[in-house]
């Protein structure tokens, strides 16, 4: 069924998520010990080779970095995903891939130059500019909209919905005012992938009006199933006008704090994105760089930490089972777990903290409300399963001693 635009968020829904937890918590003291499972950052060893690469590189922290990032390592994402999908034909490196300082950065930056980019190709009609997010969502999609001055529209994602935007929500008159469609597969929090069919809609969709699809597959390597999750490029074909994919390092081979990452598609796209990055957007080291050509190369590292957040949602498989309408996602590191029976996002969050010393994050802080005035997030916490096995297993064992 179609959905009608979402009244504005109040000015707090526009805060960090983090920052209102941290106010949300900080007049209580923890039960316990702190344990936290609120960010997303991978605690997973890094791979052996970093110091060693870095080592071998620190000359390259005495030049500015080329914005486009090396050739070295454009030819490495260019190669890596050839390997990873089973793309139409080979990435062209030089005209279709760019070095990012990590996929958030990317994403935000993405969004101001779609819409310079909207600006001079499509007429409006005087309606207002949108960019359309999933809700949940990240909050550079919401940020990126915003700077570039387009209406930030959240598209319900529901548990009848396979947590993906319902494509029906995709009207023509929406579609007409469309700059941008941002969708993350495996998604952020729930962990659904997108099938292919579903993404050659999208992007369909995104095609017919002069939109972007911005493929947000930061969590591609971290599938808990035999599915890998597709690729927006390989649903793309030949021809990927239109089509933008942005992941990074940080979540594929543990390396949050390298800030590499890349986006690969439309090179026309690319073109307009590189000339904001020489004035605008900040560079990557090129030792940083090299670090990321030796980990783009090297799979074991990857399929070594796959296979520990397999043995993590294991853990949950079994001491969640029947509880918080848990079910095994297909990708990601996240649990989202309904605890509407302890109050709801925020009342589970402060029990867990107050009582066990547990940190998670209300749903509610992840999302934006919807036409009726309520958060469809407000009844779910997410819980990161990010530490190694011995401390998720802690995690859990507090979830359920505090939620009990």
């Amino acid at each position: 069924m179609p959905h009608a635009v979402p009244p504005a968020a109040p000015a707090e829904d526009r805060r960090s998520p983090f920052v209102r937890l941290a106010e949300l918590l900080a007049p209580v003291a923890p039960g316990r010990a702190p344990l936290s499972a609120a960010v997303g950052e991978p605690q997973h060893a890094m791979p052996p080779f970093v110091g060693d690469v870095l080592a071998r590189s620190l000359a390259g922290f005495g030049r500015y970095p080329r914005a486009e990032g090396t050739k070295a390592f454009r030819a490495a994402a260019a190669g890596w995903l050839s390997r990873r999908y089973a793309l139409a034909r080979p990435v062209d490196a030089e005209r279709e891939v760019l070095v990012l300082n990590g996929s958030r950065e990317g994403l935000f930056s993405a969004a101001i130059v779609a819409r310079r980019l909207a600006d001079a190709r499509r007429d409006f009609g005087g309606r207002r500019p949108a960019m359309l997010l999933p809700n949940p969502f990240y909050a550079a999609y919401a940020a990126g909209a915003e700077a570039a001055g387009c209406e930030a529209v959240i598209l319900p994602t529901t548990m009848d919905s396979g947590w993906l935007p319902d494509l029906a929500a995709l009207t023509p008159e929406l579609m007409a005012r469309t700059v941008a469609i941002f969708i993350a597969s495996p998604a952020n929090p729930q962990g659904a992938i997108a099938s292919p069919a579903y993404l050659a809609e999208l992007l369909r969709a995104c095609r017919a009006h002069g939109a972007y699809l911005f493929s947000d597959e930061c969590y591609s390597e971290v599938y808990l199933g035999a599915e890998k999750p597709a690729g927006i490029l390989e649903v793309a074909g030949n021809d990927v006008t239109g089509a933008l994919a942005f992941n990074s390092l940080s979540k594929r081979s543990s390396l949050p704090g390298l800030r590499c990452g890349f986006v690969a598609g439309d090179a026309d796209f690319l073109k307009a994105f590189l000339a904001f990055r020489w004035v605008a957007a900040p560079q990557v080291p090129e030792p940083l760089q090299e670090v990321g050509v030796a980990a783009l190369a090297d799979e074991a590292h990857v399929i070594a930490s796959r296979d520990l957040y397999k043995a993590k949602f294991d853990l949950a498989d079994r001491m969640l089972d029947g509880r918080f309408s848990y079910k095994r996602p297909g990708g990601g590191f996240f649990l989202w777990l309904d605890v509407s029976a302890a109050g709801g996002g925020e009342a589970a969050a402060l029990k867990l903290w107050r009582d066990e010393g547990l940190r998670v994050v209300p749903g509610g802080y992840l999302a934006r409300r919807d036409l009726t005035g309520a958060n469809p997030c407000d009844a779910y916490v997410r819980v990161a399963l990010v530490q190694d096995l011995a401390a998720c297993e802690e995690v859990l064992a507090r979830l359920l001693a505090g939620l009990a």
